[in-house]
């Protein structure tokens, strides 16, 4: 039987490079999801403040980061700000420091809304019976704000995952990097190699976000009802 190409994946140590590329995705995308998800909570109590130096500051903050494409930011990090403070940063810190930054910016935007989704009310209840600004966030705001947040959060999750496929770019030796190397060095052989590796990783970021997804919507339909 005629060799498609697909035994490729699995000659030498092809495959276990491939996993290690992709503990290298993993690594940058579950820290900047947890730095991410604690620096944007207190990001978006920040945005829900009613002083107008503090809304400028956000808002200016929130739509920087949404405006310059994360390859722009990538960039200006590693081959930018290095340049220009004379240092020396690793590709995949000043992934994280990016990813980091984008996280906190997008998950602060959905904690504000969150907040600001709920009912007045319940703030004036809680202070009615004594409760101080600290006691009203913990007790009343924060547990209700993580009900509702966790669907898009997961979703944002989703994201950062697929998005760190860019840091290729700046030279980090993560899951596309490698698949790149492998391609380059058997196209001669195997001209269908783009293919199969890159359907491999196809499965690989399938395997990581589809359940994520499908756990994101099974909470949102669970708490809508």
């Amino acid at each position: 039987m005629q060799d498609l190409g697909a035994s490729i994946i699995f000659q030498g140590v092809n495959l276990q490079r491939l996993l290690s590329g992709l503990l290298v995705t993993g690594r940058i995308a579950l820290i900047s999801i947890a730095i991410s998800s604690i620096l944007g909570i207190i990001f978006g109590i920040i945005m829900t403040s009613k002083r107008k130096s503090i809304k400028i500051f956000s808002r200016l903050y929130l739509e920087s980061i949404r405006i310059i494409p994360i390859l722009v930011l990538l960039f200006i990090f590693y081959f930018g700000i290095t340049k220009i403070l004379k240092i020396h940063l690793e590709g995949e810190l000043g992934s994280i420091i990016v990813f980091s930054l984008w996280g906190t910016a997008e998950m602060g935007d959905l904690v504000r809304g969150a907040i600001m989704s709920l009912p007045k009310h319940q703030r004036e209840s809680g202070k009615a019976i004594g409760l101080t600004e600290n006691q009203i966030y913990l007790y009343i705001i924060i547990p209700q704000v993580v009900r509702r947040l966790v669907p898009a959060a997961m979703n944002l999750a989703t994201r950062m995952i697929k998005t760190t496929s860019l840091v290729v770019l700046i030279g980090v030796v993560e899951v596309l990097k490698v698949s790149q190397q492998i391609i380059e060095s058997s196209v001669l052989k195997n001209p269908s190699a783009a293919f199969w590796v890159y359907g491999f990783c196809f499965i690989l970021y399938f395997i990581i976000c589809y359940p994520m997804s499908l756990f994101s919507k099974r909470l949102e339909k669970k708490w809508q009802s």
